[in-house]
Parts: structure tokens; C-alpha cells; sequence
């Protein structure tokens, strides 16, 4: 119906209104009929109006429930919504990810039926929290449609509509494997922060007693130069007065002199001067060695390339490790009679001392405490050292991290991760490799290869 049919109404609808078909429409009808219009007119732009709030109403409806879908679609947490009755109303994609079941399987059902029969009795004392306060981590297990549970950290607490009445409670779970997880990598970077912290500690000590032995070397290397000067001057004074004394003896016919002679025993004396002289020379040689060792070892200087006994090195690295340990393991030498090498000493005596000590740090809860040692040459001419416990082995996650620095298995404060590395370095500034493996019949074993030397000198013969 337009305005203008209301404006000229038909004939039928004034007769419906007892005007007779005939009559005129007076002044106060037409007027009547005017306001009707006016009204009709409010009355349809109210419609238009309320019509264009409701449109635009049911459209922000639309975006927040667009919006609340994809927060809950994108919750990596586990979320169920239920009523006072423990019925559940509303889960999550994460809910339907992490057990496989859809979530038609769960609208509708009590919550218990949800989780496994072991987590039924602590979900029955959750109606009872509702309104009064909530429940944190309390660890339940979900079912899966795989037959399996799924370990959740629950959360519970209470919901309440917009005038403040109690309208059921919010579930919210995140699977403890996750959160083991993250705490395992939390412990874990405790862990390794600590171990830095002690390392660098442990660095700073070892410089520190680098530069102390460099000094105590130097210190007693002057007190061991006279004592080799006196004794080699001794051992000349020693031979002229042996020879005076010999001829002395032939030449004496008093028989007081005799008695005194004999009384004082100049003959054993001169029998003991030149062992003695000689067994100080070989002691004061020895300190001299152990002092030389000493100030390569802590770095204070580089040495310059010499032959020397590889065998004896060996067994003298091999000796200063053993002789510190509380518990002493069974060394097993197989090694040349004797060995000419030409190379650093220093550097090959401190990568023999780091894998003596590593095998027997590794076998210090072991039942049997034996050490390997074996060097054995190539065709070619070079040189391979095995140092082999009887330690439980090396972890095969272990094994590619073993010479990297700061890298090491030890428990923090026992050890620097230090020694392998450096060792490695010193290797391969020789020229030669350092590996690592486990062998087949227990224990670990480092090889140690050296490359061939032109002015190498082998003596045939083994010894063990």
C-alpha cells in the first residue's frame, strides 16, 4: 500500500467503515486519515532504524564470535567450558588435536568421562570448589582415541554471567610433557650457566698456575745450574785426588799411616766417590728434565723442534699421573725398546698427561683399574699412541662434543672441559690427529697419530 492509496482509500474500504458507498469524505475524515499517515510513517522509520541497529549489531556479533573462535582455535592449551552439573558446554581445537576424539564427542557429556579412571576421583571435588576459590596444577589424565592418556597440568576455576550469578567453571590444561620440557631446558641452562661459571673460574686458575709453575721453574732452574757445575767440577777434583791418593797408598811405609788408613777406610771412600758423584749428576739431570717439563708445560715458551725418546716420554707422562692418583691402576706398557722423534717434546708430553689423566678420572669407580698404553709405527713412518681404560665408555651423544671447549661430562666443579681441546689443538699443530672411540671389549680409547719425521730414528725391538 502506497501513500497515495492512503490518501484515496477505496470505495470498499469506506463502505467497511460505514460511510455508505456514495458519501464524500468531510474535512475531520480526511484529517483522520491524515494523521494515520503521520503515524504510519513514524511508526516505519522507527522499523527502518531498529532494523539498521539490528543489522549492525548482529554484525559486531558476528566479528567477536569470528574473533573468540579464532583465540580458541588458536589456544595451544587445552580449554573445556561446563555448567554446574559438571556437564560440558564448549572445548577447543586443542582439546580435539590432543586426544582425537571431535568435539561433538564431548558437548553434552559429565566431565568425568572425559578423563581417565585414575583422575575421576580428584575431578568429582571440583563442583565443590565452584564460587569459592581455584584450583591450580592439579595433574589429571585425558583419554585419547588411541586408547592412551594424555597427562594434563588442569586449572579450574569459576564462571559467572554478566549479572554476577554462577553459571559453571573454566578448565584450562597444558600437557605436562611440554611443561616438563620447559623445565628440563630451564634446569638444563642452570646447569650449563653454572658449569661456565666454574670453568671460567677453573681457566683463570690454570693460567694462574701456568704463570706460578713458569716462575718456581725458573726460580729453582738457577740453584740446579750450580749444583750441576759444583758436582761436575767435584767429579774432576775427584779423579786427581783418587789418583793422588792411589799413588800415596803405594808409596806408604808408616805403619801409623797404615792404622789411619785403615781406620778411616780410604779405600771404600775412594771406592764410593765416583758412584756418588755420578748418582748426584744422574739426580740433579733428572730435576733439570722435570724443571724443563714444567716450563713447557705451563706455555711460557715455545719450543723449538728436537729428537728425543718417545718411549721415555711416554713413560714419564704416564708416571706423573699415576703417581697423584689415590687409587693406582695397572699400566700395561707396549712400546719400542727405544724410539728417536723429532718433534716438541713439551707439546707431546702435555697431550699424553690430559689422556692419562682423562682414562684414569674414568675409571675411578671402576672395578678394574688397568691402563693401556701402546705406540706402535706405520710403514710409513708414522707414529700411533693409544691410551685405552677399562672405564664404562663413552655416551654416544658424547662422542662428537668431546673436543670442543668447555665441553665435558663431569659433574660441575670437577672438571674444566679444557684438556681434551687443548690436547686436540696441540695435535694438530704437530701435525698429526686425536680420535676417540669405544672399544668393542669395554672402556674408551684415544689414538693419538703422529706424522712420519725425516730425521725420525727407530730402533727395532719391543718391550712391555
Amino acid at each position: 500500500m502506497t501513500d497515495n492509496d492512503l490518501l484515496n482509500p477505496p470505495a470498499s474500504l469506506i463502505m467497511q467503515a460505514g460511510l455508505g458507498g456514495n458519501l464524500e469524505l468531510d474535512s475531520n475524515s480526511e484529517n483522520a486519515w491524515i494523521e494515520v499517515i503521520r503515524k504510519m510513517d513514524s511508526v516505519y522509520a522507527d522499523l527502518v532504524y531498529y532494523q539498521i541497529e539490528l543489522e549492525q549489531k548482529n554484525a559486531a556479533l558476528e566479528l567477536a564470535q569470528q574473533f573468540i573462535d579464532s583465540v580458541l582455535s588458536s589456544m595451544t592449551d587445552v580449554l573445556i567450558v561446563c555448567d554446574t552439573g559438571s556437564r560440558i558446554q564448549q572445548v577447543n581445537a586443542a582439546l580435539e588435536k590432543l586426544t582425537g576424539f571431535p568435539a561433538s564427542e564431548f558437548v553434552g557429556k559429565p566431565l568425568v568421562e572425559v578423563f581417565g579412571a585414575d583422575s575421576r576421583s580428584e575431578l568429582q571435588h571440583f563442583p565443590e570448589r565452584l564460587g569459592n576459590h581455584s584450583l591450580i596444577d592439579c595433574e589429571v589424565n585425558l583419554r585419547c582415541a588411541d586408547g592412551s592418556n594424555a597427562p594434563l597440568a588442569m586449572n579450574c576455576s569459576s564462571r559467572y554471567n554478566n549479572t554476577g550469578g554462577l553459571v559453571g567453571m573454566v578448565l584450562i590444561g597444558r600437557p605436562v610433557g611440554e611443561l616438563r620440557r620447559a623445565y628440563d631446558d630451564l634446569n638444563q641452562a642452570h646447569d650449563e650457566l653454572k658449569q661456565a661459571q666454574q670453568q671460567l673460574v677453573q681457566s683463570e686458575k690454570m693460567a694462574s698456575l701456568g704463570r706460578l709453575v713458569a716462575g718456581v721453574a725458573h726460580e729453582l732452574n738457577n740453584p740446579i745450574s750450580f749444583v750441576f757445575g759444583n758436582m761436575h767440577a767435584l767429579k774432576r777434583y775427584g779423579e786427581r785426588i783418587t789418583r793422588y791418593l792411589e799413588r800415596v797408598e803405594q808409596e806408604i811405609d808408616s805403619p801409623a799411616l797404615r792404622q789411619l788408613h785403615e781406620e778411616l777406610r780410604i779405600g771404600r771412600i775412594l771406592d764410593d766417590i765416583e758412584p756418588l758423584i755420578d748418582g748426584t749428576l744422574e739426580g740433579a739431570e733428572r730435576v733439570s728434565d722435570i724443571v724443563q717439563d714444567l716450563r713447557r708445560y705451563s706455555g711460557g715458551q715455545r719450543e723449538e723442534a728436537a729428537l728425543f725418546d718417545l718411549s721415555g716420554a711416554i713413560r714419564k707422562a704416564v708416571q706423573w699421573v699415576i703417581k697423584a692418583e689415590r687409587i693406582k691402576p695397572e699400566v700395561c706398557y707396549t712400546l719400542p725398546t727405544k724410539l728417536k722423534y723429532l718433534g716438541r717434546k713439551g707439546q707431546f708430553h702435555q697431550v699424553l698427561i690430559n689422556l692419562v689423566q682423562n682414562a684414569a678420572d674414568a675409571m675411578q669407580s671402576m672395578p678394574r683399574q688397568q691402563l693401556d698404553v701402546v705406540c706402535e709405527t706405520h710403514p710409513s713412518g708414522g707414529i700411533r699412541i693409544s691410551i685405552r681404560d677399562y672405564g664404562p665408555g663413552i655416551p654416544e651423544q658424547h662422542l662428537p662434543h668431546l673436543f670442543d671447549p668447555f665441553y665435558t661430562s663431569k659433574p660441575v666443579g670437577q672438571g674444566t672441559g679444557l684438556g681434551l681441546y687443548i690436547s686436540y689443538g696441540l695435535a694438530q699443530e704437530m701435525g698429526g690427529a686425536l680420535s676417540a672411540r669405544n672399544y668393542p671389549q669395554g672402556g674408551a680409547e684415544f689414538i693419538l697419530e703422529l706424522p712420519p719425521e725425516a730425521d725420525s730414528k727407530t730402533a727395532a725391538g719391543g718391550g712391555r
